[in-house]
């Protein structure tokens, strides 16, 4: 991936911008108003090889060019962030529920990643994978730009084995563990992804803990809310999800019903040291 012509400032990279092609100011401001117009006349964006764009610079379609976004209003995440290890190469936290992994939407400083880059000073610092908003636990992220594909192919091969802990009703006539697989499909612009007929993508093991309602999860795939869809396909939606069955209207300050679902523990085979690596998250004591 090609690196950015401006560095991450604040915790934040600049944004990219793909033209339609033709003169610069005008599509700018003509696509994101007054706001934009003003960063090319003060010399506050640059095309793709760092020249700056002025009123007169022209590009062709196709072209991109980098500028600081205005960040939004946002409510802020109360939660701090637990750093379950730390090195030259991975930092392993334990994400609280309501924070993002990166910006993404209305959620650009309220993020695992911006507040992470700003409270440890690694402009670097990149995810190799994500977890929902709404879903807490161990999350890894590399420290240096040429480390992240190393890490980042581990999950996208399958190669991390991940278990995550849910809460749900009790279903005494449920015989677990078993298997769910199926087809999930999440489509811009719908709030939930949905089960359809076709070759399966999806398959969690769902095993009970506990009569009370405590389930381990082991997704075999990562697809966009799998487990959520899985859980509340048997009947059995994780507590406090405000998406499957039903959505819920849930006011963007209110942090008082967290989804009852950890990412509890990833393993794997280092791709720098070679080392078995192991992380657990803290939260799961007293947390359910």
């Amino acid at each position: 991936m090609r690196q950015a012509p401006l560095p991450v400032r604040d915790g934040l990279g600049p944004a990219r911008v793909r033209l339609y092609g033709g003169a610069v100011l005008t599509e700018l401001a003509a696509r994101f108003g007054a706001p934009a117009r003003a960063k090319v006349l003060a010399g506050e964006v640059v095309t793709a090889d760092g020249m700056v764009v002025d009123d007169t610079t022209v590009l062709p379609a196709g072209a991109s060019v980098y500028l600081y976004r205005d960040l939004p209003d946002e409510v802020p995440v109360p939660f701090a962030i637990d750093v379950l290890h730390q090195d030259a190469d991975i930092v392993v936290i334990d994400k609280p529920h309501f924070l993002a992994t990166m910006p993404r939407g209305r959620h650009v400083a309220q993020t695992a990643l911006v507040r992470l880059r700003r409270e440890l000073a690694l402009p670097e610092l990149s995810p190799a994978h994500r977890l929902d908003r709404l879903t807490a636990g161990v999350l890894l992220f590399t420290t240096r730009r040429e480390l992240r594909g190393r890490y980042q192919t581990l999950f996208a091969r399958g190669e991390v084995r991940k278990t995550y802990i849910a809460q749900a009703a009790a279903d005494p006539g449920r015989v677990l563990p078993l298997v769910v697989r199926n087809r999930i499909v999440k489509r811009r612009g719908h709030l939930q992804a949905v089960v359809e007929p076709g070759v399966p993508n999806a398959e969690t093991l769902v095993e009970s803990l506990s009569p009370v309602g405590l389930y381990r999860l082991t997704p075999r795939t990562g697809r966009t809310h799998q487990l959520r869809v899985h859980m509340a396909s048997l009947g059995l939606p994780i507590v406090g999800d405000p998406l499957y069955p039903n959505i819920v209207d849930v006011a963007e300050d209110d942090f008082s019903s967290p989804l009852r679902l950890l990412a509890q523990r990833i393993e794997f085979d280092d791709p720098v040291s070679g080392s078995r690596r192991q992380f657990i998250s803290r939260r799961e004591e007293g947390w359910i």
